[in-house]
């Protein structure tokens, strides 16, 4: 390995490492998308501060694996907010860690749709979306909500996409089967 290039080391750790950015201290690297942080300046779900605490406590719930009073939470804090994409998308999340993935999905579904798969809530629910198609081994669904939030900006789309490649992970598997051989 002492004999290739930069060039060349940085393709092998991209293959070895597809979630990685490309190339080494950024160059050769892709075109970066913009950071999903940037996208907040339009946002359009803003939660009155009283509705931001409920939501606040239903997370702790749900981390403490209390889905019932979570879930409860969660539908008080939609009753006042019954348009707010990220309620739903947190609420999905909870759905999931309670493994009630087809609930979650329903919840996602819905917060795209308010959301229009734009802002930071819109990308994050088209991404935890996503991942909840890849965990169901939907992979074409998958894909096509890691682009729509890829070209919105996020970078976890974009190393989820990469994963998703047939390519990548036939060249990938190729490689570690090389250099197993070779040590």
């Amino acid at each position: 390995m002492e004999n290739l290039s930069e060039g060349d080391k940085a393709v092998l750790e991209t293959i070895f490492d597809p979630l990685q950015p490309f190339g080494p201290s950024g160059s050769l690297s892709f075109p970066v998308f913009q950071d999903v942080d940037k996208t907040n300046a339009s946002e359009k779900d803003y939660l009155e501060p009283d509705v931001l605490d409920i939501v606040k406590k239903a997370i702790a719930c749900a981390e403490e694996k209390n889905f019932d009073e979570s879930l409860q939470l969660f539908h008080v804090a939609l009753k006042r907010a019954p348009q707010s994409p990220s309620i739903l998308n947190n609420r999905a999340q909870a759905l999931r860690l309670a493994n009630r993935d087809e609930d979650a999905l329903k919840d996602l579904h819905l917060a795209v749709e308010l959301s229009g798969g734009k802002g930071r809530t819109g990308i994050q629910a088209l991404c935890q979306r996503g991942a909840l198609y890849r965990w169901m081994e939907q992979d074409d669904r998958a894909r096509k909500d890691f682009t729509r939030a890829a070209e919105a900006g996020s970078s976890f789309a974009k190393s989820q996409l990469v994963a998703l490649n047939p390519y990548a992970a036939m060249c990938n598997a190729m490689l570690r089967k090389m250099t197993s051989k070779a040590n």
